[in-house]
């Protein structure tokens, strides 16, 4: 019996290992999956024809001959499932869908001031369905959707027990779900940012997530262990699993205390780092728009370039902070991350004269999706679910 449900269970990861390497491909054919995945040449076929059975996959075409019989082309069938992803703020609203690409196909920012009322969740599914149908996305084929909050999200107890940007305490997730149109799962907006970032990696590693918005956020991506398989000889997928904290309060980086008896937070402390690291620190010299902060910087302008490099020194001892602790590479997200692109080597370099061991920043870097991340990430914890389960 135990082996049959090894058996079973390699069986089950290796067609969802061969669905997600045809997926991330713009076409394959079965004799390079059996190649890149080192599975045999007939587990591969067997699997291929499921996949097409189930309608996830299909031929396009076939490659040209070696001098033997041709091989079929197979790419997914990425329109065969949609999911939507909103992004709740304390101004504005993000929108985002996506199909089996993993990509935003479409997204929409309106502003609408968050209240803490019935009406607002409302008006909200209201909105969706509005973006729903200015789309054209087929509702036959719309799996669910995400909600994303800047507040911790209990999953136990589905329930948000805080929001200290929103002032939205204990407030139960079916508020939500049972108000939107589709099926929906509530998340954390830093979770939700950095589930975007890994979502469509081929390769999973560990990785830190640190959000740079209107708060300090962030998430922490840790890769399993054994990648090869457990004592018993089982199957693992090796993909990277969030890690969530005993009380799903885990990446509150925001909250690290960078100056002892610095500037008091929003949260009671002092000098946390959310006092220093966050967008508002740069976009309060333009009255919280942060797109005109950086033009001014990209001007010269002697002021912004002081602020600029007192910015990055303390975002510089937050990073090689969480290297420490986590030994990984570190990702910046959020308001501020859309913008560093140009500007992280300079905070590599203050990453290689921090870093003890190998005296090298290059760890760091932008992140991946610079507009509306946290609607993407969304949107994808439905789609990856469904991922998962092929």
């Amino acid at each position: 019996m135990r082996t049959s449900t090894n058996n079973t269970d390699v069986r089950r990861v290796n067609r969802n290992r061969v669905f997600r390497f045809i997926n991330h491909t713009k076409e394959t054919c079965m004799s390079e999956i059996s190649s890149a995945l080192e599975i045999s040449g007939p587990t591969v076929m067997s699997i291929v024809k499921e996949l097409k059975e189930a309608g996830v996959i299909r031929e396009v075409g076939e490659y040209e001959s070696t001098g033997g019989r041709k091989a079929k082309a197979i790419a997914s069938v990425k329109d065969f499932q949609y999911t939507i992803g909103v992004d709740i703020t304390l101004n504005h609203v993000g929108l985002v869908y996506t199909d089996l690409s993993e990509e935003a196909l479409a997204h929409r920012r309106i502003p609408k001031p968050f209240r803490n009322d019935k009406q607002y969740i409302e008006e909200i599914a209201d909105i969706v369905e509005q973006f729903v149908e200015e789309n054209d996305v087929p509702q036959e084929r719309i799996l669910g959707m995400g909600v994303s909050l800047p507040a911790i999200i209990d999953q136990t107890r589905q329930m948000i027990p805080n929001s200290h940007v929103l002032g939205y305490y204990d407030v139960p997730c079916e508020e939500w779900i049972s108000r939107m149109p589709y099926p929906c799962v509530v998340m954390n907006d830093a979770s939700a940012a950095a589930l975007a970032e890994v979502a469509g990696e081929k390769r999973q590693e560990s990785m830190v997530y640190l959000l740079l918005s209107n708060s300090v956020g962030g998430a922490v991506f840790l890769r399993p262990e054994n990648k090869n398989g457990d004592e018993e000889g089982n199957a693992s997928s090796s993909r990277v699993y969030m890690h969530e904290g005993d009380h799903w309060r885990s990446s509150e980086f925001g909250h690290m205390t960078l100056y002892p008896g610095g500037e008091p937070c929003y949260c009671g402390k002092k000098g946390c780092v959310d006092v220093y690291c966050s967008a508002k620190k740069l976009a309060e010299l333009e009255n919280g728009k942060l797109e005109r902060f950086f033009e001014k910087l990209e001007e010269g302008e002697p002021e912004y370039r002081d602020v600029w490099d007192r910015y990055l020194d303390y975002l510089a001892v937050t990073v090689d902070n969480l290297r420490m602790a986590f030994d990984c590479d570190v990702v910046l997200g959020g308001y501020v991350g859309s913008f560093i692109g140009p500007y992280i080597k300079e905070l590599r370099s203050r990453l290689a004269a921090l870093d003890i061991f190998d005296h090298d920043g290059s760890y760091a870097r932008a992140c991946r999706y610079q507009k509306e991340a946290s609607a993407l990430g969304a949107a994808l914890y439905q789609m990856e679910e469904y991922i998962s389960s092929i």
